[in-house]
C-alpha cells in the first residue's frame, strides 16, 4: 500500500509593527484604521503580507513601515519582538505574523497609506486597558510590545532610542517615566545614571535653556548594556488598583 504524498498546509507570512514614541511627554503607539476586511474600520497594527517569496522578514518591517505611515527609517530603532501563529488568528486562514518593535523620538503625524484609511498616534495605556479595541491579535502583540521596551529600558541603553541626538538628563527621565508608567525622584534618577559609565556622555559645553538653569546636553554613550541595571520601581498598592481598575 503505497503512502499517501504528504504536502505542507498553506501558510501566509505578514509582519506588523508596534511603533512607539513620545508626545506630549505621554508613551503612544501607532496605529490605523483598517480599510477593508476583515475587521474593516477597526484600529490595527501597522503591517502587511510579504510583498514576494524573496522578500526578506526585515526588507518587508522596514517597508511597512514607509508605506502605511510615511515614515523612513532614519533614527527608527527597529527590532524584532516575535513571531505570532494561533491557527485562528486571522479569519482569512492560516496567517503567521513575524512582529517588530520599532522606537524613534518625536515622529511626526502619520500618515496612511495602502489598505489603511487613517493613521494615529494613541496613547498605549488606552490600548493596554481596553479602552481602544483592535483587530486581531493585536492588543497582545502591543502588550507583548510596551513590556519588551519597560523590561529593556532597565538593562539596555534602549531609552536613548526616544531622545533626539542631544538630550537633558530630565528628558531621559521623561522617557523613563512615560514608558515605565510611574514618576521617579530625580536626584536618585541621576545618580543612578551617571553611575553607568559610557550610558551617556556630555555633548561638550552645550546647554538647554528648560525655564530655570540651563541644563547640560548628553548624548547616546557606547555602553549598550547597563550595568548597575536602572530597576524598574514595584508600583504601589494604589497604582495596582488604579491598573485593574482602569481595565
Amino acid at each position: 500500500m503505497q503512502d499517501d504524498v504528504w504536502s505542507p498546509p498553506p501558510v501566509l507570512l505578514t509582519v506588523d509593527l508596534v511603533i512607539l514614541t513620545l508626545r506630549e511627554g505621554r508613551l503612544c503607539v501607532l496605529l490605523v484604521e483598517r480599510g477593508e476586511d476583515p475587521f474593516q474600520g477597526m484600529q490595527a497594527l501597522p503591517g502587511g503580507f510579504l510583498n514576494h517569496a524573496g522578500e526578506e522578514i526585515l526588507d518587508a518591517a522596514h517597508r511597512e513601515l514607509a508605506e502605511e505611515t510615511a515614515l523612513g527609517a532614519g533614527w527608527v530603532h527597529l527590532e524584532q519582538l516575535a513571531t505570532y501563529g494561533d491557527a485562528s488568528r486571522d479569519p482569512r486562514g492560516r496567517v503567521v505574523s513575524v512582529a517588530h518593535l520599532a522606537i524613534a523620538p518625536g515622529l511626526p503625524a502619520p500618515v496612511a497609506g495602502t489598505d489603511a484609511t487613517d493613521a494615529s498616534w494613541v496613547p498605549a495605556d488606552a490600548v493596554l486597558n481596553g479602552d481602544v479595541k483592535l483587530a486581531f491579535d493585536h492588543h497582545r502583540i502591543v502588550t507583548d510590545g510596551i513590556e519588551r521596551a519597560r523590561t529593556k529600558l532597565e538593562f539596555s541603553a534602549l531609552a536613548t532610542a526616544f531622545c533626539g541626538e542631544l538630550f537633558t538628563i530630565t528628558e531621559l527621565q521623561q522617557v523613563y517615566e512615560a514608558v515605565w508608567g510611574t514618576e521617579l525622584d530625580t536626584r536618585n534618577f541621576y545618580r543612578k545614571v551617571q553611575a553607568v559609565k559610557g550610558f551617556i556622555v556630555p555633548a561638550g559645553s552645550g546647554r538647554r535653556s528648560t525655564g530655570g538653569r540651563p541644563a547640560r546636553l548628553y548624548r547616546a554613550g557606547p555602553r549598550t548594556v547597563l550595568f548597575p541595571p536602572l530597576i524598574r520601581p514595584t508600583p504601589s498598592p494604589t497604582e495596582e488598583e488604579t491598573t485593574e481598575g482602569a481595565g
